[in-house]
């Protein structure tokens, strides 16, 4: 996918019809600083902007987003799903267990590295996931999240 915004054009060359409801959310996503979501987040927000969707129809829109290649769906800590646009490319992910806040970074010496394992092995990747779970510098440093801090900032600007 490109960088533009998604719209009923992308939704349909997903071989989705473009529904208000998967428009909805669709712009939820796009318009969030956050970039990792669950489907209990999209729906408060949802509900906050005054739109009237159900929590079932919302799940039920991340599934078929998830299978027309959409989004990604992510279980970085136990059995809660999180979700992201499927809009840029290949990266790994780095979870704070103190704040729950994600960070994301793409290395390619890494990314060599696991290709050349994979080889040896007689392997082919066909895709993999990487989390690396930790605590942020700010939650470190001071007890407080480093990523909230950033957001904060980003905002006052």
């Amino acid at each position: 996918m490109n960088d533009e915004r998604m719209n009923s054009d992308e939704l349909k060359r997903a071989g989705l019809k473009a529904t208000l409801p998967r428009l909805k959310i669709l712009r939820l996503f796009e318009g969030s600083d956050t970039r990792h979501l669950t489907a209990e987040e999209i729906y408060r927000q949802l509900l906050e902007a005054g739109e009237e969707v159900g929590l079932a129809t919302v799940y039920r829109v991340l599934t078929q987003f998830e299978l027309a290649g959409l989004v990604r769906r992510h279980h970085f800590e136990g059995d809660k799903a999180v979700f992201e646009l499927n809009e840029t490319g290949h990266h790994d992910h780095m979870v704070c267990t103190a704040c729950g806040k994600v960070l994301e970074f793409y290395d390619e010496a890494l990314e060599a590295r696991q290709r050349e394992i994979a080889a040896v092995q007689g392997f082919s990747i066909s895709d993999h996931s990487l989390y690396l779970y930790g605590t942020c510098r700010g939650m470190q440093d001071t007890g407080v999240c480093s990523l909230q801090k950033d957001l904060a900032d980003r905002r006052a600007v």
